[in-house]
């Protein structure tokens, strides 16, 4: 079967984000094998096959290697497990999709039609990457046929980069998010007003802020749903009124965030959020709650004319105040404004805009290869003669 072959740094049981927004609507054209980094110190080596979405295959290998990621010591054993997984399925891989440069050793043993480089993050600003990440995204740069850029910061780095780069920022699912669903058992009891973030709680995340919060305003509850990574979760501030939910169900997402009075975007500046583009932002919009951010710089830029930009604590608590105060006159003028934002975006209309784009590349080859003349056979029987005796 001709397949879209993805290799992603991210577990797709992790949280629920761009991968599987996109992935999950391109497995209605090309079944969709996403193969994730490897998992170490098995017994032997191993292909584990999940089925996680109609169209959708996850491959995770697992190796005896001690080593995390696509690392190069991982190399020649995830390249063997997954081209005999490739030969044993009838795997044939029309398009390669990256979402990590680390796995770009795959490429030379795949003959596929099409290079894809989904750049969600600017991943070597990130805590604990690899220090050849950045040489490596130079090379994945000259092998693919297209870049697509997770935001719009992120493109004005990319984009004199290479060729053809082209900007898809996060989006939503309107409709999963806006429609009226029954308070979380986890929140229910909690009082208000309630104050809440959703998404992974890592070195992004300004804790310092948090408990700032917390501590202006004790009568205020704080509600943290995500995984923790990267960081010990021992040093997360402990405050009565700041509860840490943990990863929750994408399914689930709507029953707290429509619980909250008001949400938070409380991102640390730094090198790790000097491009990001969260999703959470939009996904706060669809749920009808206001949002309160940093100054990152994709909010900003985007969704400054809705999103409360402040800096610290004192700021972030008059922030709320305000939008939990605001008159019904105020309250429907800021919903006509999330909802003309709302309007230009949909995860459905980023995978289509994606699709096209990598089908009008297909199509090209197509009739390149069409128009190019049959060889002569003197030439064609020369070059077989080259060839074996090479």
């Amino acid at each position: 079967m001709h397949a879209l072959l993805v290799f992603s740094h991210l577990r797709w049981d992790f949280v629920y984000q761009r991968p599987q927004h996109l992935l999950s609507r391109l497995a209605a054209r090309w079944p969709v094998v996403y193969v994730e980094e490897p998992v170490p110190g098995a017994a032997v080596d191993r292909l584990e096959c999940i089925d996680v979405a109609g169209g959708v295959q996850v491959w995770r290998p697992h190796l005896r290697t001690a080593e995390h990621g696509m690392h190069g010591a991982n190399a020649a054993a995830m390249r063997s497990l997954v081209l005999a997984a490739m030969h044993a399925r009838n795997v044939t891989p029309q398009v390669l999709w990256f979402y990590t440069p680390m796995a770009l050793f795959m490429a030379p043993a795949l003959r596929p039609d099409c290079v894809v480089y989904d750049c969600m993050d600017e991943l070597s600003m990130f805590r604990g990457a690899p220090a050849e990440l950045v040489e490596q995204e130079k090379a994945l740069f000259g092998h693919a046929d297209i870049v697509f850029t997770g935001g719009r910061s992120l493109y004005q780095s990319k984009r004199t980069l290479h060729r053809n780069v082209h900007c898809f920022p996060s989006s939503v699912d309107r409709t999963h998010f806006s429609t009226p669903v029954a308070d979380h058992p986890l929140q229910a009891a909690l009082g208000r007003p309630r104050i809440g973030y959703c998404g992974v709680i890592d070195e992004r995340i300004d804790t310092g802020l948090v408990a700032g919060i917390a501590s202006q305003r004790p009568d205020w509850q704080l509600v943290m749903v995500g995984p923790t990574a990267k960081i010990d979760p021992a040093g997360l501030p402990r405050m009565a009124n700041i509860h840490w939910l943990g990863q929750q169900d994408y399914q689930a997402l709507p029953s707290f965030i429509q619980g909250w009075d008001v949400c938070l975007l409380p991102f640390a500046l730094n090198d790790s959020t000097r491009f990001l583009s969260p999703t959470k932002t939009l996904e706060y919009m669809a749920s009808g709650r206001p949002s309160v951010s940093t100054a990152v710089r994709d909010v900003v830029d985007s969704y400054g004319q809705v999103v409360q930009i402040r800096s610290d604590a004192d700021g972030f608590v008059q922030a709320c105040e305000m939008l939990m105060h605001r008159d019904a006159a105020r309250r429907r003028a800021d919903g006509r404004a999330v909802d003309a934002i709302l309007a230009r975006t949909s995860w459905d209309a980023t995978a289509g805009a994606m699709r096209s784009l990598v089908e009008g590349l297909l199509q090209s080859r197509l009739r390149t290869a069409r128009r190019r003349p049959a060889p002569a056979v003197a030439a064609a029987a020369g070059t077989a003669t080259g060839m074996a005796a090479s």
